[in-house]
């Protein structure tokens, strides 16, 4: 994707009034212009910058380069402990990595352990290297092709020992994920469209990655008409929903009563 095209896009979510962006893949480390990328995030004030990454790519000079174009946020989602059938993106090859970013980084190093892809303890170990870097340890419940939980009495036994080492950090949008393991429904008001905007590659909006059937419009043609539109707008997948983002961006409006977003008249 063209250096000029992602600028574009970036000013236009400047213009709508975002407040944080987050690169993801695909691998964004791949790119060949992310420095200069996550510099120009910097510029237009965005408060915070974040990039997703699975950590293969991370040298001690791309880290410094993040350090000094201001990147904010970095997190690496780690499958387990050793590569399997499923997956290589596992704590063995990128200890290494974890270890510099610990070393060297100025922006928050953010690990997330994966229950779903590989023996349940392997979670508690990643959640345990990270704590003893001194990084800051997340845990991800993976969930099936239409975004549902399924997790086995290990998994869900191995969760429970995660969430107790953590403690207050392992909560997340008012504890969703228990309710939907215990009730397998959570229902919110979902703000997708409006608090949160996924962006795909050719520059559409979806209300996330798991719903680019249910909506679209190009982001150059978003308005504030829109954000409150979407704002509004009911989900018809928002009672099992398992998109954290989608949830984190939509809870702080569960805390106070309803307005409209941009008031007329």
């Amino acid at each position: 994707m063209p250096l000029a095209v992602l600028e574009e896009r970036l000013a236009k979510l400047r213009e709508l009034r975002t407040w944080m962006v987050c690169l993801t893949g695909g691998e964004p480390t791949l790119h060949p212009e992310l420095v200069p990328l996550v510099r120009r995030m910097t510029e237009l004030g965005f408060h915070r910058r974040q990039l997703l990454t699975n950590g293969y790519r991370l040298r001690e000079k791309l880290v410094l380069a993040l350090n000094d174009a201001g990147l904010t946020d970095l997190q690496i989602s780690i499958d387990g402990v050793r590569r399997n059938a499923t997956t290589v993106k596992v704590l063995d090859p990128l200890r290494g990595r974890l270890e510099l970013l610990a070393r060297t980084a100025r922006f928050r190093v953010v690990v997330s352990a994966v229950i779903g892809s590989a023996p349940p303890s392997e979670a508690l170990e990643v959640v345990r290297f990270t704590l003893g870097l001194g990084l800051t340890p997340r845990i991800i419940l993976l969930h099936d092709g239409v975004g549902h939980l399924q997790l086995s009495p290990d998994e869900l036994a191995a969760f429970a020992e995660v969430k107790r080492l953590l403690g207050r950090r392992g909560r997340e949008a008012a504890d969703y994920r228990e309710r939907l393991i215990e009730h397998g429904a959570a229902p919110f008001r979902c703000r997708s469209g409006s608090r949160y905007l996924y962006v795909d590659e050719f520059g559409a909006v979806h209300w996330c990655s798991q719903t680019r059937g249910l909506f679209s419009k190009d982001l150059l043609d978003y308005g504030l008409a829109d954000l409150e539109r979407q704002f509004h707008a009911g989900k018809p997948c928002a009672e099992a929903c398992t998109v954290g983002c989608a949830r984190s961006a939509s809870a702080y409006d569960g805390w106070r009563a309803q307005e409209p977003m941009f008031p007329t008249g």
